[in-house]
């Protein structure tokens, strides 16, 4: 019945009826091999968008612009429905296994875990997959553009300068036109579904990715020269792209590499697709441990 209904939910998601009052929580407290049934999970069918590569990039020591390119998806990808719950994350730190949240945070199940850091987030991906025997990861953030579609902003500005300077005001005063939005968290959809059924994109929570920033360097024909990986940084998606370190819990006190920063730091996971065997060994081992063989 309870399966029934959050189908039924995440229908509702995909036609865009969605209400902050009709999503149920990701996960309910029926035992640990119910975790991987109760995640209300999107499937979006495998297709192509325009993308623009996160990073720096320079060409003849200059900073550019990044450079746009398309993107292929071969496959379906699996993404949560919305962003993991308060209630969902503090069943990973009553475990034991991950940092807790700040000691004011309402633990509620229809709200997201925020002030949540990257290491803190993928912390939480691995526990849940330990326990549900799947596979959940986060996103990287070719992943999440394309889940977002029409959500997902090009952070691309219409302005080169030699000087650095120019550009970093020139992309404050870009994202401070944008629309204030309150800290206040909102009830799970409070901020509509996009056009592929997924709830709260691009809202006052940016959600971490996978991808590392990257210095690039590029010639005059656009091939690259030169690259750089800063995995200690990694890019946060939201109202805009924006550079955060992984350890960083709260961007508002510091982590954001140019213009305004996240709001609040939140996470969704993707949930890959599991072998017909690794599946079964999976069901089996959950078998074998509730039976305390």
């Amino acid at each position: 019945m309870l399966l029934a209904f959050k189908a039924k939910i995440a229908l509702a998601a995909l036609a865009g009826f969605v209400t902050p009052l009709a999503v149920t929580p990701l996960v309910i407290d029926h035992g640990d091999a119910a975790l991987d049934g109760q995640q209300a999970m999107v499937e979006i069918a495998p297709g192509a968008m325009d993308y623009r590569l996160p990073g720096e990039f320079t060409r003849d020591g200059r900073q550019i612009e990044a450079p746009r390119t398309k993107l292929q998806f071969d496959r379906p990808l699996s993404i949560m429905l919305h962003q993991v719950s308060a209630a969902d994350y503090q069943r990973c730190v009553d475990d034991g296994a991950c940092h807790p949240m700040p000691a004011a945070t309402a633990v509620r199940a229809d709200r997201p875990a925020v002030q949540v850091s990257w290491q803190d987030a993928t912390t939480y991906a691995d526990w849940l997959s330990r326990k549900t025997g799947a596979h959940y990861r986060l996103p990287t953030d070719a992943e999440w553009a394309f889940a977002a579609g029409s959500k997902f902003k090009d952070d691309g500005l219409a302005l080169d300068s030699d000087d650095p300077s120019v550009r970093w005001i020139a992309r404050y005063e870009r994202e401070s036109d944008r629309d204030n939005l309150s800290a206040a968290l909102r009830s799970f959809g409070g901020f509509g579904a996009n056009e592929r059924g997924l709830l709260d994109l691009s809202g006052n929570v940016w959600e971490w990715t996978t991808t590392c920033f990257d210095r690039s360097a590029i010639d005059a024909a656009g091939r690259p020269q030169a690259q750089t990986a800063n995995c200690g940084v990694r890019v946060a998606e939201g109202l805009h792209r924006a550079y955060v370190s992984d350890f960083i819990r709260d961007a508002k006190a510091g982590g954001c590499s140019a213009g305004l920063p996240p709001i609040h730091l939140g996470f969704r996971l993707v949930r890959e697709p599991a072998a017909p065997l690794a599946r079964l060994r999976g069901q089996l081992d959950r078998v074998v441990t509730a039976a305390g063989i």
